[in-house]
C-alpha cells in the first residue's frame, strides 16, 4: 500500500500566486515573474474564489482530465478575457497554487479541484477553504497547506504528511496519507484499515448528531457521537445529475471494473435536469454534442445499476433533482448524500443531507457506506411569524448578512426549531435548509412535526404515518451547540435583497440596518427570474401569483422592457399551478413560463443575462459573478422579484401597492 509521507517543492516546478493584481498573474503565467511569500502578503491574494470561477458550468460538460485541465479557471475574467488562457495552468509547469480566504466557495463540483489536479497541482495553499471544496481536495489526493507552511517550503524545508494533515480527524488523516478516498475505501473493504466506533458517555444530542448516531455501522443502540468524531455511516440514499454522473460511472469503472454494482438502488437516482434547456442559451449551443455524451453516459449508469431514473421526456425534464428528491425519495431521519451542494434542501424534511464530490459519491454508492466527521451545530430557534411581504428567503439573506458573514455557520449543521418554524409551510422550511450551503454550512435541518408527515404522505401515500412519525428527529433538551443557540423573532425580519457578487451582501428594507431596499428603487432591471430549487416550489408559485394577481387587478402587467420568467421545480409543481389557474394569471400578466427543471440558476436556460450591462433580480440561491450570465444579479424573495417585474425597478412588495399607484395616476 503506497502512502504519501512528505511534501517538498520540486525545483523544476513552479508556484502560482493568485494575486488581486491581474498583471502579476499574467506575468507568472508567461514565465516573466516568480513570486514567493517574501514578496506577497496574504491580503494581496484573491479571496472567495468560487467554483464557478474555477470551472464555469460549461467546463463541467467535459469529464475527461485533459479537457478539464485545459479550461482551468475559465471563469476568471478580466476586461472581458480569460486571465488564465486555455491550457496555461498545465503548460506553465506549476505544482502549487496559492490564494487567500475561503478558497472554493459555491457548489460541490469536483471539477474545481480536478482542473488544478489535472494541471499538475499537488498542493493548494489558502488561508481557509470552503468545506466541500476541502473535502474534494482530500478525496482527490490534493494536499492543502497554509501560507506559513508554504514560506517554509520555499526555504527548502520538507513538510511531513502528519503536519499537512494536522487538525483533521484520524480517518481523514489516513485518507490524506493514502492519497485519496478510493485507496482508503478499498483498504476498508479488505479490512486493512478500520473506523473505530465512538465510546462516549451518553449526553443530549443535536438533530444531526442523533441521525448520525442512528446510522453508525455495527454500533450498539444508545451509542452517541460528538463533533469531531470520525465515524462510518450507512447511507440511506442519494442522487446525481447529468453534470456529474458521467464521472461517477467513469470512476467506478476505473476503480472497480466493468462489473461494478451499487447498494440499495431503489433509494438512489439520476436526474436529467441541469442541462435540459442549455439549447436556449446561445453561447452553450456549441456544447450540445458534449451534453448529449453526458446524458448517454448517465443513462448507461442508470441502466447498469438499476437506480431510479428521472429522465427527460420529449425534451422536458421531470424537475429539479432537489425538489424531486424531497417529493419521491427523502424521509425524516435519513442520511442522504448527492453530487450537488443544494442537497441540503432535504433537511427541510428532517433529513441529514449534504452535497459531495463525484469521488465521494462513487465510493459511497458502490459500498453504501461513507466515512464522515460529525459536524458542530448552530441552532436557530424561530419565534413569532413572518410579517406581510416577508419570506423564508429573506430570513436566509438575513442570516447570511449576519451570522454567515462572521463565519459562525462555517462547516456547521444549521438547525432550525421553534414555534416560528412550525408557522412556516414545508416549502418555506425547504428554503431555509436549501440555502445553508450559501452559508458555507455543512447542511441545514428543520425540526419535524405533523405537517412534515402530511406533506410527505400527500406525495407518497404508500408510506404510513406511523412509520414516518417514528423516524422524526428532534434535538434533545440540553444539547450543546458550538455555534450557539440563537433566537430569531421572525416578526422582526424585513424584506431583503443581496447585492451582486455574493449572497451575504444583503441589505434590508428596515432603515435601522443601514442601506435598505427603498434605496434601490432607482436600479432598473432587465430580467426578473423566479425558479430554481430554492424558489420553484408550490409555495413560491403562490407568492408570484399573489403579486401578479394584484397587479392585474390594478391594470398593471410586467413592465415593458422587462422579461419575467417563472420556472417550475417539478411536474407536480406545474400540475399544482394549472389546477389553481395560475397559468392564465401569469400569461395574462406577461410572464414567460418555463417547463420544469434547472436552468438560469446555473446559466443553462432561459432567464440568463446576455451582456454585462443587464441587471437581473432573481429568486435563485447564489449570485456569484457569471453564475447566471455576465450581467449584475441581485438576489431577492419571490415577492420582491415579482413586484420588481411590474415596476421595472427593484421594489419591495407591499399588499395593495399597485392599487395605490393606480390611484396616484
Amino acid at each position: 500500500m503506497s502512502e504519501t509521507r512528505s511534501f517538498k517543492l520540486d525545483p523544476q516546478k513552479r508556484v502560482l500566486y493568485l494575486t488581486k493584481d491581474p498583471d502579476l498573474i499574467r506575468k507568472q503565467i508567461a514565465g516573466e515573474l516568480t513570486l514567493t511569500m517574501a514578496d506577497v502578503a496574504v491580503g494581496d491574494l484573491l479571496d472567495d474564489i468560487n467554483t464557478d470561477v474555477m470551472t464555469p458550468a460549461w467546463v463541467c460538460f467535459d469529464w475527461e482530465p485533459t479537457e478539464i485541465a485545459k479550461n482551468a479557471y475559465a471563469g476568471l475574467i478580466v476586461d472581458g478575457e480569460r486571465l488564465i488562457p486555455p491550457g496555461a495552468l498545465f503548460n506553465a509547469n506549476f505544482e502549487v497554487i496559492v490564494s487567500g480566504m475561503q478558497k472554493g466557495v459555491g457548489s460541490s463540483r469536483e471539477t474545481a479541484v480536478q482542473c488544478e489536479k489535472y494541471s499538475g497541482i499537488r498542493l493548494a495553499v489558502a488561508a481557509s477553504f470552503a468545506p466541500i471544496h476541502a473535502r474534494n481536495n482530500i478525496n482527490s489526493g490534493v494536499l492543502m497547506a497554509n501560507h506559513e507552511q508554504l514560506a517554509r517550503l520555499e526555504k527548502g524545508e520538507e513538510l511531513s504528511i502528519e503536519e499537512l494533515s494536522e487538525g483533521h480527524d484520524p480517518v481523514t488523516q489516513r485518507i490524506i496519507q493514502m492519497g485519496g478516498l478510493f485507496p482508503f475505501s478499498k483498504a476498508l473493504a479488505k479490512g486493512e484499515v478500520s473506523v473505530p466506533l465512538p465510546s462516549h458517555e451518553a449526553r443530549p444530542q443535536t438533530m444531526c448528531e442523533k441521525i448520525i448516531a442512528s446510522h453508525l455501522v455495527d454500533a450498539a443502540p444508545g451509542t452517541t457521537v460528538r463533533p469531531g468524531d470520525s465515524v462510518l455511516v450507512q447511507v440511506d440514499g442519494g442522487y446525481s445529475h447529468e453534470f456529474t454522473t458521467a464521472q461517477v460511472h467513469a470512476f467506478l469503472t476505473e476503480e472497480f471494473g466493468e462489473d461494478y454494482t451499487v447498494q440499495n438502488p431503489q433509494k438512489f437516482a439520476v436526474f436529467e435536469d441541469h442541462l435540459i434547456y442549455a439549447d436556449h442559451v446561445e453561447r452553450y449551443r456549441k456544447f450540445l454534442p458534449k451534453i448529449e455524451v453526458l446524458r448517454a453516459m448517465q443513462r448507461t449508469f442508470q441502466e447498469k445499476t438499476g437506480v431510479l431514473g428521472f429522465n427527460a421526456v420529449d425534451g422536458v425534464s421531470p424537475g429539479i433533482c432537489h425538489q424531486l428528491a424531497r417529493e419521491t425519495i427523502i424521509e425524516p431521519g435519513e442520511v442522504v448524500l448527492a453530487t450537488d451542494s443544494h442537497t441540503c434542501m432535504g433537511g427541510g424534511s428532517n433529513a441529514y443531507a449534504y452535497g459531495v464530490g463525484t469521488t465521494e459519491y462513487a465510493a459511497l454508492v458502490q459500498s453504501g457506506l461513507a466515512p464522515i466527521v460529525v459536524p458542530e451545530s448552530i441552532r436557530f430557534e424561530l419565534t413569532g411569524e413572518l410579517g406581510p411581504g416577508v419570506t423564508a428567503k429573506d430570513v436566509m439573506l438575513y442570516i447570511l448578512m449576519t451570522y454567515a458573514k462572521r463565519e459562525e455557520t462555517l462547516n456547521r449543521c444549521m438547525e432550525f426549531t421553534g414555534p416560528g418554524l412550525r408557522s412556516m409551510s414545508m416549502d418555506e422550511r425547504a428554503t431555509l435548509a436549501n440555502m445553508a450551503t450559501e452559508c458555507t454550512a455543512k447542511t441545514g435541518i428543520c425540526e419535524a412535526d405533523e405537517a412534515t408527515i402530511e406533506w410527505i404522505r400527500a406525495r407518497r401515500p404508500e408510506l404510513s404515518a406511523r412509520d414516518l412519525r417514528a423516524k422524526l428527529v428532534a434535538p434533545d433538551e440540553g444539547a450543546h451547540y458550538e455555534g450557539g443557540f440563537h433566537t430569531l423573532d421572525l416578526g422582526t425580519i424585513e424584506a431583503m435583497v443581496a447585492h451582486p457578487g455574493d449572497p451575504d451582501r444583503g441589505i434590508a428594507s428596515d432603515p435601522k440596518n443601514g442601506e435598505f431596499i427603498r434605496n434601490l428603487d432607482s436600479v432598473a432591471i432587465d430580467i426578473a427570474y423566479g425558479g430554481s430549487c430554492t424558489a420553484g416550489k408550490e409555495g413560491d408559485l403562490d407568492l408570484y401569483v399573489q403579486v401578479m394577481r394584484e397587479a392585474l387587478e390594478a391594470g398593471r402587467k410586467v413592465k415593458d422592457g422587462v422579461s419575467f420568467y417563472i420556472q417550475f421545480g417539478s411536474t407536480r409543481v406545474e400540475s399544482y399551478a394549472r389546477a389553481k389557474g395560475y397559468h392564465e394569471i401569469l400569461e395574462q400578466a406577461g410572464v414567460k413560463i418555463i417547463p420544469p427543471g434547472c436552468g438560469a440558476c446555473i446559466g443553462c436556460g432561459p432567464g440568463v443575462s446576455d451582456d454585462s450591462e443587464q441587471v437581473t433580480v432573481s429568486a435563485i440561491n447564489r449570485n456569484y459573478k457569471g453564475r447566471s450570465g455576465p450581467g449584475r444579479l441581485y438576489l431577492a424573495s419571490p415577492l420582491t422579484v415579482a413586484a420588481s417585474a411590474v415596476t421595472g425597478v427593484i421594489t419591495e412588495f407591499k399588499a395593495g401597492m399597485f392599487q395605490e399607484t393606480a390611484q396616484v395616476h
